[in-house]
């Protein structure tokens, strides 16, 4: 949930505001607006405002998609500036209430690893992994935090591997083991008096770092547009000249796994698919000034969608659901060869 281009490349402030606006402008989308907008009031520093944005959300009359999410990046801007006995708080609160979405383990978890309380934060990803991962074949690729960041505090810790440790060491992808990523002594070089040791562990640190920004270098996904089968048959009822574009919906979804694949093919990285409604596109069409009809809209349809965040990124895992809703796990659907 943090903002997805370098710092040094943006202006927090005004983004933070952008943000905000279009909040405003898109109350169905507020929840996932608003905590980017929190997260760049972070970086520039306005931590009290970004707590503001937080309790905004947490006190709204409208449902939260993922409050223990709010909660525990509140928890962790708490900490941050002070206000340690109440960040604990709400952590002991994240634990206790056992959501079943890892993001806020992982940020709770890393809160307390940053404040230098291992134990508690290997406690606290244990705690996670355990409820999450338990008896599941093949971890989601949204767990995989909790397993690397597990491993990484029980590495500082000196525990020794265990079956969770193991199972994140095979599921890591990178060229650098997580043993020699995770080696506390690479840690203890940055503080070392010998010119030779630090060089080499900056550059080391400045490849890591480059990989990471490289596949967060876009602010949102190249995203292709879907529309559910319900969806499309009243669009093409309410707009027939859109029947050039969508034959059938079931040509429809193979047009969509064809242009990602294509897409992929050629190098292009962070691909999405967005899902349209006819509502929204015809509020789109009539901001554009346009008419619905227009299929020249249907592009910026897709990408005005994946700006607001509503882009699941593709292609799922392969033992995943199926983005297309059939129900059907990836790899027997639109995934199969």
């Amino acid at each position: 949930m943090r903002p997805d281009t370098p710092a040094e490349n943006v202006d927090h402030h005004a983004e933070a505001a952008r943000l905000e606006r279009t909040a405003g402008l898109y109350p169905e989308d507020a929840e996932h607006l608003l905590l980017q907008a929190a997260a760049h009031l972070e970086l520039a520093g306005h931590r009290p405002r970004a707590t503001s944005l937080y309790d905004s959300l947490l006190s709204s009359s409208t449902p939260l998609e993922n409050p223990h999410l709010v909660r525990a990046l509140k928890a962790s801007n708490l900490w941050e500036y002070g206000h340690e006995a109440e960040a604990r708080a709400i952590i002991d609160g994240i634990r206790a209430a056992s959501p079943r979405d890892p993001a806020p383990w992982v940020i709770v978890a890393e809160a307390l690893e940053q404040h230098d309380e291992l134990e508690a934060a290997q406690e606290t990803f244990t705690q996670g992994v355990t409820l999450l991962l338990t008896d599941v074949p093949e971890p989601p690729y949204s767990t995989l935090p909790l397993l690397f960041g597990r491993h990484r505090v029980r590495r500082m810790l000196g525990a020794p591997h265990d079956e969770w440790d193991t199972r994140a060491d095979t599921l890591n992808s990178s060229s650098v083991s997580l043993d020699e990523l995770h080696d506390p002594k690479r840690i203890w070089s940055l503080g070392s008096n010998n010119p030779a040791e630090l060089e080499a562990e900056i550059s080391r640190l400045r490849a890591e770092l480059g990989v990471y920004r490289e596949a967060l270098s876009r602010p949102f996904p190249v995203a292709v547009l879907h529309w559910p089968a319900q969806e499309l048959t009243e669009l093409l009822a309410a707009f027939p000249s859109l029947s050039a574009e969508y034959p059938s919906h079931e040509q429809h979804l193979a047009t969509i796994e064809a242009s990602l694949r294509e897409l992929s093919a050629s190098g292009t990285p962070n691909l999405g698919i967005v899902t349209g409604t006819v509502p929204s596109y015809e509020a789109f069409a009539a901001s554009e000034a346009s008419s619905p009809a227009d299929g020249s809209l249907l592009p910026q349809y897709a990408t005005t969608l994946a700006a607001r965040g509503l882009a699941v990124a593709w292609p799922p895992q392969r033992t995943g659901e199926c983005w297309c809703g059939s129900g059907r796990v990836y790899g027997e659907c639109h995934g199969a060869e």
